[in-house]
């Protein structure tokens, strides 16, 4: 090869090697713009379950952020009624639970789960105390939904777990907490609505007078669960 060839071979070469860095910046300069948060974790394996047992929502996968108020004194009741953290739902509604943890993982929110499964017992001190339909299930009449592990509480949070401003607080036993309540601030609206269409996209009933409850669409199928 000439002098002039073995020049100009240097010259490509370097050009290459050149535009070859170029391209290595700009893929680090891209990674470093997602938020770690915002990547799938593999540590994590999503739920696998039959039949109607109740399963524990700790395996879902993405798994909630929990704040489960009855089994603390944070409640409208201002006693604890649950001796540990451990929200359940049945089989079936805990696979479509996940399904929508999985969704708004896309979008990078969450749930924040308050209630699920509820024992009998319970659900009558709530009904002892309040006596409202609209807030509480008369044991009586229906046994109550949650009783039947086939209904939630949840809201909306972001990546780093904070929660999506939402009509009222939970519990808010007022028409300010209706699905339909007049006079919401038009982000709360918002973000409501949002929770709505999530849920109610993997199989969830909206409950018309608690933006926050949600059951699932064969709820009524299914009896109440027996204590322990």
């Amino acid at each position: 090869m000439s002098v002039f060839g073995l020049m100009t071979e240097s010259k490509r070469k370097r050009k290459s090697l050149k535009d070859v860095l170029i391209l290595l910046k700009v893929a680090a300069g891209f990674c470093l713009c997602i938020p770690l948060s915002a990547l799938p974790s593999g540590a994590e394996t999503p739920l696998t379950c039959s039949g109607l047992d109740l399963v524990s929502l700790n395996r879902v996968s993405p798994r909630p952020l929990f704040e489960i108020r009855y089994a603390s004194s944070n409640n409208f009741l201002g006693q604890t009624l649950y001796p540990k953290v451990d929200p359940q739902l049945r089989c079936p509604v805990a696979l479509a639970l996940q399904n929508v943890q999985q969704d708004l993982a896309k979008e990078g929110l969450g749930l924040k789960v308050w209630d699920a499964h509820r024992p009998l017992a319970v659900q009558q001190l709530m009904w002892d105390a309040i006596q409202d339909p609209r807030y509480v299930s008369d044991p009586s009449v229906n046994a109550g939904r949650h009783t039947r592990g086939a209904s939630v509480d949840v809201t909306l949070i972001n990546q780093q777990g904070n929660p999506l401003r939402m009509p009222t607080d939970y519990d808010d036993f007022s028409k300010s907490a209706h699905v339909d309540a007049d006079g919401v601030l038009a982000d709360r609206a918002a973000n409501a609505q949002k929770l709505r269409r999530a849920m109610e996209r993997r199989g969830f009933r909206s409950f018309a007078t608690e933006w926050w409850h949600f059951d699932w669409h064969n709820w009524k199928s299914l009896p109440v669960i027996a204590p322990s």
